[in-house]
């Protein structure tokens, strides 16, 4: 016989389950809320899965056809490019900054774009247009300063590849008048320097607080060593055109061996440094990107710009190293006597008690107290640790690229016939340690060459590629991302110990297939950097690509697409 449940108890029970039913979905909705909360990454990205990656991916991609229709061999050519074809006109890329009119002898000079641009980043500029309005004269001649903005490395290869030399130069530090000497240039120093200027680290606090409490002190060796161990990041750039990415080079291989700083054992340490370096940076700007989003702990910038930004003295400490960065005055050439003159009185006048006084408003002159180093490095020795870094910056871990070239009408002609002849030169950049693949896209997407080793095998179907290339059709640009994404992702699978990354070469946007819509969370928890090269594009549209892994963005008409993949690739292949 079964008792009927009193009224009184049913409705308690029915309570009991009722708060029971609420309790159970309040942690069901703050576990989902949770777990929500923690599908992002520290940058607020999207984490998914590496099957919904995947899945996206082949969606995309497949919303264009998708061929492989592979290249055949090319020639591969072993003539040496001369430095000056690969160089841009230097009046289009690096227009003079100051001009004096009506001046009986005019004095050229090439200043290091830091003192010879706007703002505080143009006390040279002004000291220019100063002296230009001095009436300053020599044996009775009127006298002026023209001037170009053109970066420390760049106005090496203008003068060393015979294309355009100026009178004068002012790189950032004097390594590259050394650089300058050691190639047969004549060269005579005016001043050793114009203005003060020293190169550093910036660590955050807390980094620092670590290495600190570590290594006691916290200078280049504690940085160097500690990225070596693994336990921190640092970010630097291209020594080849960059003066503090130079600097520090040397600087770190002289950290390991400080009689020989190109020895084996300085060496061995270079590699086991680079191996724990995520990318060296194509420029400051890439650097500073990928420095607050957290990819690097320790980034290099000169004390000038450091002080010149309320953010970065709020939250960096600066640790400065090598060589002053004291900004020479050298005359290059057989320089008139009268044009000798002019720059001593130049280099006067940039002594001045209201040149200094200006200097330091805009961030310069500080740091007194730092001597610097480094300063007994030849020219010739210099450039060995060039290349040096260019053999040994990726043993470790090579690099895994895929080339995805934009084949659409919009690219007939000069364009395409640039991209072609670009692409041609950069072979010799690229290290045959690494791993390349090609791809094209248009109205659809083409793989033009799987992912191998970079050998002469391998380059010769890179130049069949190439050379097979023309233009017609529409721009599926984020199906063919997708797809070299894909690539990189299954040759990663079999190979693992590869750094991976896209080069991306177009001229427009992309109006068939896939969207940035569509893709973006897919490639940035892919992680692989995406660098693009636009061809007199729209260049917001390719920024916010390579913003979305911390790559850069190289606008490249076709006059400099040369040189600037030279460069891009001698920083990332």
């Amino acid at each position: 016989m079964t008792k009927k449940m009193k009224p009184a108890v049913l409705g308690a029970v029915v309570v009991v389950i009722g708060i029971i039913i609420v309790i159970i979905a309040a942690v069901s909705s703050n576990g989902s809320k949770k777990s929500k909360e923690n599908d992002t990454d520290k940058n607020g990205n999207k984490i998914l899965s590496a099957e919904d990656i995947d899945k996206n991916l082949k969606n995309n991609a497949e919303k264009v056809t998708v061929t492989r229709n592979y290249a055949p061999k090319g020639t591969v050519s072993f003539d040496d490019t001369y430095a000056a074809e690969e160089l841009p006109d230097i009046d289009n890329t690096y227009p003079v900054g100051v001009e004096p009119y009506g001046k009986d002898i005019v004095v050229e000079i090439f200043s290091s774009p830091e003192k010879a641009g706007t703002g505080t980043d143009g006390w040279m500029t002004e000291m220019a247009e100063e002296f230009n309005s001095s009436n300053a004269e020599v044996n009775g001649k009127s006298v002026g300063i023209r001037l170009r903005s053109i970066s420390s490395g760049t106005q090496i290869d203008y003068i060393a590849a015979g294309v355009y030399t100026p009178d004068a130069i002012s790189p950032s530090a004097n390594i590259w008048c050394s650089i300058l000497s050691d190639k047969g240039i004549k060269t005579q120093t005016i001043t050793d320097r114009t203005v003060g200027n020293a190169a550093g680290i910036l660590i955050d606090p807390t980094t620092y607080s670590s290495l600190e409490a570590e290594y006691g002190t916290v200078d280049i060796k504690a940085i160097v060593d500690a990225t070596a161990k693994g336990t921190i990041t640092t970010g630097y750039t291209n020594p080849f055109v960059s003066t503090t990415g130079l600097n520090f080079l040397a600087a770190m291989l002289n950290s390991f061996d400080e009689s020989d700083p190109l020895s084996a054992d300085a060496v061995k340490g270079f590699q086991s440094f680079q191996d724990n370096v995520p990318f060296v940076a194509y420029n400051t700007l890439q650097m500073r990107s990928a420095a607050e989003s957290g990819t690097f702990d320790c980034m290099m910038m000169e004390y000038q710009s450091y002080t010149q930004d309320v953010t970065l003295t709020n939250n960096y400490k600066f640790i400065p190293f090598g060589m002053r960065h004291d900004n020479p005055l050298v005359a290059v050439g057989d320089v008139s006597s009268d044009k000798l003159s002019a720059l001593q009185e130049f280099a006067d006048f940039c002594a001045s008690d209201s040149a200094k006084k200006k200097a330091a408003e805009y961030g310069f002159n500080g740091l007194e107290d730092y001597k610097g180093g480094l300063d007994d490095i030849s020219g010739s020795n210099w450039m060995q640790i060039q290349k040096l870094w260019k053999k040994n910056k990726n043993t470790g871990k090579p690099i895994a690229a895929v080339f995805v070239l934009d084949c659409s009408g919009s690219m007939s002609g000069e364009p395409i016939n640039s991209l072609k002849m670009s692409l041609s030169n950069s072979i010799k950049y690229i290290n045959a340690t690494n791993y390349i693949g090609v791809v094209s896209y248009s109205n659809g997407v083409n793989v033009e060459l799987e992912i191998g080793q970079f050998d002469i095998n391998q380059q010769a179907y890179f130049m069949g590629a190439v050379d097979s290339l023309t233009a017609s059709g529409n721009t599926a640009t984020y199906s063919a991302l997708s797809e070299a994404v894909i690539m990189l992702r299954d040759f990663m699978a079999q190979n693992p110990n590869v750094s991976p990354m896209v080069f991306l070469l177009s001229d427009g946007q992309s109006n068939v297939g896939a969207d940035m819509k569509g893709i973006k969370e897919a490639v940035t928890a892919s992680q692989i950097p995406i660098y693009t090269i636009g061809y007199n594009a729209d260049l917001d549209e390719l920024k916010a690509i390579s913003e979305m892994n911390e790559a850069a963005t190289i606008n490249a008409d076709t006059d400099d697409v040369i040189y600037q993949l030279k460069n891009l690739f001698n920083a990332n292949l």
